[in-house]
């Protein structure tokens, strides 16, 4: 196996200095930053999976105005918060599910608060390595640092590295401060959203890590692939989009009601028929997003 940990060579001490003053001055202003409440900041990272953070403040705040603590999210219908996440399109229903659901563990195992520790993060539903890393150092300045694209863009330009997960994994390990870990995590993320994105801005954010960055030295600014997702006109999760926003406007319908409002070409009996309906429905009452009610008629509710 070829062994892909960097030889890092840089005054570490330094590049903390460096990375947490730029941070300092030029991070952007979202309201959870001043938020050291751990329901607030896991509701946070939940929501902005696969979401830019531009996009996430307004449902933020009314979803904590809504539900500022475990106990009041797991007291009230998994429908309603199935509802807002559709009303505020966050996209991916099925994490409002899974965040109730966690929500009611914290309710019966942790007496409504927020576990500090990563293990016990990761045993909530829908809270995987990432999110439970982020919670426990933005909250509690406690477990790991956090790897999403923009920390990968940062470190393939910065350093002399390959793309793969254990070359970054390496890198992260030297580089982190993991004496104040939280502030790491937050200060490296917001270098490569704001400086060291697709289209770098070195000069203009003022990147503090110019001296050292391999990219700003030989001009070569290629960074690794970004994941993209499947273009969502016509796609499945469109439709689910649009069985919800039905369902937000009416208590239940029944299946053909609800086939003819989702596609002009529904036919109970064509291409589109009712057990094309039926799968697409029966994925979503496995993720608890809807209810199915067998008839006849058969009838689609909310999740509850």
């Amino acid at each position: 196996m070829t062994d892909t940990t960097p030889d890092i060579e840089l005054p570490v001490e330094e590049f903390h200095e460096a990375l947490f003053e730029w941070f300092d001055e030029h991070h952007r202003s979202f309201p959870w930053r001043e938020s050291d409440d751990p329901w607030e900041i896991l509701v946070l990272e939940v929501m902005s999976q696969q979401t830019q953070l531009e996009r996430v403040t307004e449902a933020w705040e009314a979803f904590i105005d809504r539900w500022p603590d475990p106990t009041s999210l797991a007291r009230d219908p998994p429908g309603d918060v199935i509802s807002f996440w559709s009303e505020h399109r966050l996209g991916y229903n099925r994490r409002a599910s899974f965040l109730h659901e966690a929500a009611t563990q914290l309710v019966e195992t942790y007496d409504g608060a927020v576990p500090a520790d990563v293990d016990a993060l990761q045993r909530l539903k829908g809270i995987g390595p990432y999110t439970a890393n982020a919670v426990a150092s933005f909250a509690f300045d406690r477990g790991g640092p956090v790897i999403d694209t923009n920390v990968k863009r940062v470190l393939y330009r910065l350093l002399d590295i390959p793309d793969e997960d254990a070359a970054y994994e390496g890198a992260t390990d030297a580089l982190a401060h993991t004496s104040r870990i939280g502030r790491w995590n937050a200060s490296i993320m917001e270098l490569g959203g704001v400086a060291c994105s697709k289209q770098p801005a070195c000069d203009e954010a003022a990147c503090p890590l110019r001296r050292w960055c391999r990219a700003y030295r030989t001009g070569d600014f290629t960074a690794p692939d970004v994941p993209t997702q499947p273009p969502y006109k016509g796609s499945r999760r469109e439709l689910r989009g649009k069985v919800l926003r039905v369902l937000n406007g009416d208590d239940s319908v029944t299946l053909d009601d609800l086939g003819h409002r989702l596609r002009v070409d529904y036919d109970p009996d064509g291409r589109y028929d009712r057990s094309w309906l039926r799968t697409l429905l029966e994925e979503m009452a496995d993720d608890g997003l809807v209810t199915i009610t067998d008839g006849p008629p058969v009838r689609v509710d909310l999740g509850r």
